[in-house]
């Protein structure tokens, strides 16, 4: 049976939203603070934050020799501009705000739930229309046309779900941060990051190579029934292209894929499903964390289905301007001997899932929640978290940094500090 958000949208009264018309997000969070699940989540972002950068691996060590310096036909130019231009126009407070150099940790501490806690470079709601349309802008120049609106879909949808709680001060169009870093350059790396609810966007640049790694993509709901926006709805092609894909299967295939039934399965070991990332596990504060394989071998899939694969993946991927999104599709096939395909929950027409495709240079997980705002406490597919990583260091373009920084200042980053 199909479901209705309409039917899990909480009353006004509801605890899960009680009282958030009345705050602003700052108030939010030092509410939200006085939940001890709330500071104990926070306490392990602080933890994970403080560790040196190594990256996702599936035993603890980096494979070398994945990433290499290339002209893959970014748009860097168009980029710049659009970067130069958001520079003219910040007050020279508002400069001090958004830069950072370019291998600063605040790089790492985005996070995508509503909560305010890293509250770093500007922020949307917060400042003067045209700075705020000319951070639009460097987003923009930096994303394929198709990509920059499926984050202004996510913004979109974080609107309506911030008018659906009456929370329009905490979740809103523009309830977002932004940060610069490095300085703008067609010859030197550079790059900015984008965070807030259900959306978060690192990009790194080098000349004419770049890097939109983490992200975190996501909707709850993912369709707007009313306003401006009605009738807008988001992650068909992941949903459904996923789904496709798994049911093209062989069943002895498909078996080694179904790692578990239930999406909160009692097979599942401790670190396997987690009460805010549920079965993700690329989410924010996660570059370190060790993923072993999981599911089937894409080796074990004919070729149309070792397509249909590679298909889902640029579903995902599809935020990158045509030069890049070409150059990682071929990464992508290269590596296909080693990449992997798991699945959790079922793979009927009403059912919940998630699935994760794996291999050395990326990773791609869609999952299915329980509510957060919205009542239903077990997943429904209104609720939707899309994550793309890149394993083995190269998460915000990193090995790419290393390898400028080693062939510029042999060993050394900015400042003098070794490259890890």
């Amino acid at each position: 049976m199909k479901h209705n958000f309409r039917d899990i949208v909480p009353k006004p009264d509801n605890p899960r939203i009680a009282g958030l018309s009345e705050r602003n997000a700052c108030q939010h969070v030092e509410q939200r603070m006085t939940i001890p699940r709330v500071r104990d989540f926070m306490a392990a972002w602080k933890q994970r934050a403080e560790e040196p950068f190594h990256g996702i691996t599936t035993d603890g060590h980096k494979i070398p020799g994945l990433f290499h310096r290339a002209d893959e036909g970014a748009p860097t130019a168009q980029m710049v501009a659009a970067a130069r231009n958001l520079l003219a126009v910040a007050t020279d407070e508002e400069r001090a705000q958004i830069c950072h150099p370019v291998d600063s940790e605040r790089w790492r501490t985005w996070s995508n739930p509503e909560l305010y806690v890293n509250r770093f470079g500007v922020r949307l709601d917060e400042i003067r229309t045209e700075l705020r349309d000319a951070v639009l802008g460097v987003l923009q120049a930096s994303m394929s046309a198709d990509g920059y609106e499926k984050a202004c879909n996510c913004m979109r949808m974080n609107h309506f779900l911030g008018e659906l709680v009456n929370a329009p001060m905490i979740m809103n169009e523009y309830s977002y941060n932004f940060l610069m870093f490095g300085t703008p350059s067609v010859n030197e790396p550079w790059g900015w990051n984008f965070y807030g609810h259900h959306l978060c966007l690192n990009c790194f640049i080098l000349e004419k190579q770049m890097v939109i790694s983490p992200t975190f993509l996501g909707a709850e709901p993912n369709i707007i029934d009313a306003g401006p926006w009605k009738g807008l709805t988001i992650f068909g092609d992941e949903e459904t292209k996923g789904l496709d894909l798994m049911r093209s299967l062989a069943p002895d295939v498909r078996d080694r894929a179904h790692i578990y039934k239930l999406m909160k399965d009692p097979a599942m070991p401790a670190d396997r499903w987690h009460p805010a990332d549920q079965r993700h596990l690329g989410g924010a504060f996660r570059d370190n964390r060790v993923i072993p394989y999981e599911g089937v071998e894409a080796t074990q899939f004919s070729k149309a289905q070792q397509q249909k694969l590679l298909d889902v993946a640029k579903a995902f991927l599809s935020y990158l301007p045509p030069g890049p999104l070409s150059a990682r599709m071929e990464q992508l096939e290269k590596h296909l001997p080693e990449t992997r395909f798991a699945w959790i929950g079922g793979y009927g027409d009403d059912d919940t899932f998630y699935y994760k495709i794996h291999s050395p240079v990326a990773m791609i997980e869609f999952d299915h929640h329980s509510g957060v705002f919205l009542t239903n406490e077990e997943p429904w597919k209104c609720h939707i978290h899309t994550v793309v990583r890149t394993p083995n260091g190269n998460d915000y373009g990193k090995d790419l940094l290393r390898q400028h920084y080693e062939s510029v200042h042999p060993g050394h980053l900015p400042g003098g500090r070794k490259v890890a």
